[in-house]
């Protein structure tokens, strides 16, 4: 980092306008929870999209992974394709049929048994 006051002033400036940018979007939070969405499900979207803004622009600035190297944001999308993978693992288990009998099969032995019982 570069220590001449015009640089300093910059970082400032910068630090300045991230944080107002995170003060309103705190105001959005708080006037979105007022307004009381329509669906949960609308009101988890809304708040997981104002989180993530927030969230990113924390990261990129104050923890300074905007000036980060290449790697640090292939570690990042990673970990981020591993949570999703996470998250979606339960839904993959409901949908999981290993050790029940097909609708298809079932419906084949009924009708094998029919068959068989019209045969007597």
């Amino acid at each position: 980092m570069s220590s001449d006051p015009a640089a300093i002033k910059k970082t400032m400036r910068t630090y300045l306008m991230v944080g107002l940018a995170l003060f309103v979007f705190t105001g959005i939070t708080v006037g979105v929870n007022q307004i009381h969405l329509a669906s949960v499900a609308l009101a988890i979207t809304v708040a997981l999209i104002i989180a993530i803004m927030k969230g990113s622009m924390v990261a990129a600035i104050f923890m300074h992974l905007s000036h980060e190297k290449k790697w640090i944001y292939g570690a990042l999308i990673l970990t981020v394709a591993f949570f999703v993978v996470l998250m979606l693992l339960p839904n993959l288990t409901v949908s999981d049929t290993i050790g029940t009998q097909s609708p298809y099969a079932a419906a084949a032995q009924r009708a094998a048994a029919k068959a068989e019982k019209a045969e007597k």
